[in-house]
């Protein structure tokens, strides 16, 4: 398989995230099998919050939203709060998915997007099924249905996995790979439509 272009976006703002480590063992991960990935960290590159308006004007809206148009697939690693995503991913989404009369068009089309999570409790492992299911409907994107969730449980110490949970992150991201392998090829480009 060619080298792919997958970046990483660490999407948690919190100093000791888990899910910043997930981040990198992911993108590391991706680099063993021999493509590029890198971490985009938003907790270093203040993305000001969605407003639909001054985001836009914003120099990390643009690397954002360049870095995700340009990937063959894109891996979103964040943390879960209250049985959701972190509003950062949101936000994130909503910033550099937004079409405008400018010319401006979503990053987001097409992509195969791969969800690492970091929980407290194993309990809230359906909490990306909207996400996912937004991505799909106005994207158009490929959900990778091998996400990693993680809960706190499934650390034997700070930065290392259980060796079952280590397994399940390695075979995510190797699925991830292959599903954009395979539709990098692809002959459509989505637009929004109904």
């Amino acid at each position: 398989m060619a080298a792919l272009n997958l970046p990483v976006i660490s999407c948690s703002l919190d100093p000791a995230s888990r899910s910043r480590t997930l981040a990198s063992m992911s993108s590391g991960l991706l680099r063993d099998q021999g493509h590029e990935s890198s971490v985009i960290d938003l907790a270093e590159l203040e993305l000001p919050a969605f407003d639909n308006a001054r985001v836009f004007d914003s120099p990390v809206f643009r690397r954002l939203h360049d870095v995700i148009s340009a990937a063959d697939g894109v891996v979103l690693a964040f943390p879960i709060y209250n049985w959701a995503p972190a509003a950062t991913v949101k936000s994130l989404i909503e910033a550099t998915g937004a079409t405008g009369e400018d010319g401006r068009v979503a990053a987001w089309f097409d992509k195969v997007v791969t969800f690492v999570c970091a929980a407290g409790l194993p309990h809230s492992f359906m909490a990306t099924g909207t996400l996912g299911q937004s991505l799909m409907l106005d994207f158009k994107c490929v959900i990778n249905p091998y996400a990693a969730y993680l809960s706190e449980r499934d650390w034997e110490r700070p930065e290392v996995l259980r060796v079952d949970r280590a397994e399940r992150l390695a075979k995510t991201m190797t699925v991830h790979a292959e599903l954009s392998g395979l539709l990098a090829a692809r002959t459509y480009r989505s637009v929004w439509d109904v």
